[in-house]
């Protein structure tokens, strides 16, 4: 018998959520670019636990649409949070909140968006 597939879904603002893609297509450790409604974009990440989370994909320093092609870490410590640093400039941007970590400006944050798993 087969595991039935199961599809990464994220939160849009308006509520409701987005199928992005099967969760056997996604990587650990390598983000993906998701197209969302009215041209917005995620980058997708699975991390080497099998968490899931979802990001703005421009980088707010550049203005270019490249965070998915960004490389996954986590801050020290034993309650340390997931990252992902910009390709370009090397910010890092927090993986839950959407915060630069190097810069805490408002303006400098991405969104974030909540990520579920639904069995088809």
């Amino acid at each position: 018998m087969s595991t039935p597939p199961t599809t990464l879904e994220l939160l849009l603002p308006d509520g409701s959520w987005f199928p992005v893609c099967d969760l056997a297509a996604l990587t650990p450790g390598r983000g993906v670019a998701a197209l969302l409604p009215g041209g917005a974009q995620a980058a997708v990440f699975l991390d080497g636990r099998g968490a899931t989370y979802a990001i703005d994909n421009r980088d707010p320093f550049t203005g270019a649409r490249v965070l998915a092609r960004g490389l996954l870490g986590s801050t020290g410590g034993s309650g340390g949070g997931p990252f992902v640093a910009s390709p370009l400039l090397k910010q890092r941007f927090d993986l839950t909140t959407g915060v630069c970590l190097d810069d805490p400006s408002p303006d400098r944050a991405v969104t974030a968006y909540p990520t579920r798993r639904t069995t088809n």
